[in-house]
């Protein structure tokens, strides 16, 4: 298997660095606003490189760290009138609930900063006594020059960098490229050697990072826009205080643009994830992510949104109509199948999920051909592995059309509803398809539906877990 690492900015062999463990972590949100389709990116990429190790047999540990202390929650809480820790909760449970959705698999660690501010402290006493850090009316800052590797990840010398995102100016700082490792806070900030105050945003990551991983770690993800300053900083931070390599293979994976800009909430250009699901089904979100290579830009339009909804439906078809009269076979030799190892070669070639889409469209040609359990096997095991989810879809598109015919036949009329009312096994049939409707995001016919019941007299209650209904 061989991955791209942006720290040589090379291919590699992916070897770990303690026999067949692996210990991944990525960059977890700031949780100060809702997510969107940039961090939809982001976390199916590395979700699907989670899933991926798994299913080679690594044992993985997967770490995502969650941002709950940073300027950007305070100024939102301000202005919302609202404690950072209200506004840090609601929006924390707002992007668990996307990631659920769009089928992502929960970290096996997911630290808060918050929770891990004794470990950033230690962190920065360490710096301190190595001189890598001074103090300065509270302050905690990194001394940059004190460390010759700076900039050779992001490829830039010193003298060429400028203050980037959250390196903040400020006249108490010996050079302009020191960043906070600890501000002063009176009013927002923790008990520390130094005063009141608050981590910097880059020493969480470190202290989290090595708190639940250890001073070396063989994979570290992210966004691209992380590269400078966040991971600089992370690395200069790290090495500096533990005296070893912090990360093995950097990863990093490209932005989705609008209009050949990238999408992000400084620019005003983003869509949350929650607002597209409301037009786009979860898998169709993540078939339009791994269309493209993971370290390209991918440019967000309706038109590939709707391109990669049809692409999903293909493979919707295929599984639904091998269901009918083949069963998955849990005991299948994958390794003995060619489509297997074609979908293998891909993914070890620096996660090519664009070659393992191919593979799976082949699959469904020949599933619709042949609809037997090898290929229905091969098919719902590589579909799992991309993290698609085609468990929820029962019937074909032929067939929805044929159940809603009847239903809508069946309520006509209100007397005709008011006679199967009497029928608790008609009603359930009728909302079953309503549901179904509405999980294929067919909201006409189940509006359709709904309104047809209410004029005959029947009001539907969606509640959490069932419809239920009653005789107005």
């Amino acid at each position: 298997m061989k991955l791209y690492n942006s720290y040589s900015q090379k291919t590699e062999e992916f070897v770990p660095l303690e026999g067949n463990k692996v210990k991944m972590y990525v960059c977890g949100p700031t949780v100060y606003d809702s997510a969107h389709l940039g961090h939809a990116r982001c976390y199916i990429t590395w979700d699907v490189l989670y899933r991926y190790l798994k299913f080679k047999g690594y044992e993985v540990t997967y770490c995502r760290n969650v941002t709950d202390v940073d300027d950007k929650i305070l100024s939102k809480a301000q202005k919302e009138g609202k404690t950072p820790d209200e506004i840090a909760r609601f929006y924390y449970q707002a992007f668990s609930k996307s990631m659920e959705s769009l089928n992502n698999l929960k970290p096996d660690i997911e630290p808060f900063a918050t929770k891990t501010l004794g470990e950033m402290i230690a962190i920065n006493k360490q710096l301190i006594e190595k001189g890598h850090a001074y103090v300065v009316d509270g302050d905690v800052y990194f001394r940059v020059k004190s460390f010759d590797k700076y900039g050779q990840l992001s490829k830039q010398p010193l003298e060429a960098l400028e203050s980037g995102a959250r390196v903040e100016e400020s006249d108490l700082k010996e050079n302009p490229m020191d960043f906070a490792l600890w501000k002063h806070d009176e009013k927002f900030g923790y008990k520390s050697p130094w005063g009141v105050g608050r981590p910097g945003w880059h020493i969480e990551c470190s202290a989290m990072s090595r708190k639940y991983l250890g001073n070396t770690i063989d994979i570290h993800a992210g966004g691209a826009d992380l590269i400078f300053p966040h991971h600089e900083n992370e690395i200069a931070q790290s090495e500096c205080a533990n005296g070893q390599q912090f990360v093995k293979y950097w990863m990093h994976n490209g932005f989705v643009t609008i209009n050949k800009e990238k999408m992000s909430k400084s620019l005003g250009n983003f869509l949350t994830i929650d607002k597209i699901l409301e037009n786009y089904d979860a898998n169709a979100i993540r078939f339009f992510i791994l269309t493209n290579h993971y370290r390209m830009p991918v440019e967000f339009s309706d038109e590939a949104l709707t391109s990669a909804s049809a692409g999903v439906k293909r493979l919707y078809t295929a599984i639904n109509e091998a269901r009918k009269t083949a069963k998955i076979d849990e005991n299948l030799n994958l390794n003995a199948c060619e489509e297997y190892q074609e979908f293998v070669e891909a993914m070890d070639e620096d996660l090519n999920t664009s070659k393992a889409l191919a593979v799976l469209f082949d699959l469904a040609n020949k599933t619709n051909k042949e609809q037997n359990s090898r290929n229905l096997t091969l098919i719902y095991k590589i579909s799992e592995v991309l993290g698609f989810n085609f468990d929820k879809v029962e019937i074909s598109e032929a067939e929805l059309k044929e159940r809603i015919d009847k239903a809508i036949e069946i309520i006509g009329t209100a007397v005709e509803i008011k006679k199967a009312i009497s029928n608790t096994e008609t009603m359930k049939n009728i909302i079953q398809v309503r549901n179904v409707a509405r999980e294929m995001k067919n909201w006409s016919v189940a509006d359709k539906i709904r309104v047809s019941l209410d004029i005959a007299g029947i009001l539907l209650k969606d509640e959490k877990n069932e419809t239920t209904w009653e005789i107005k």
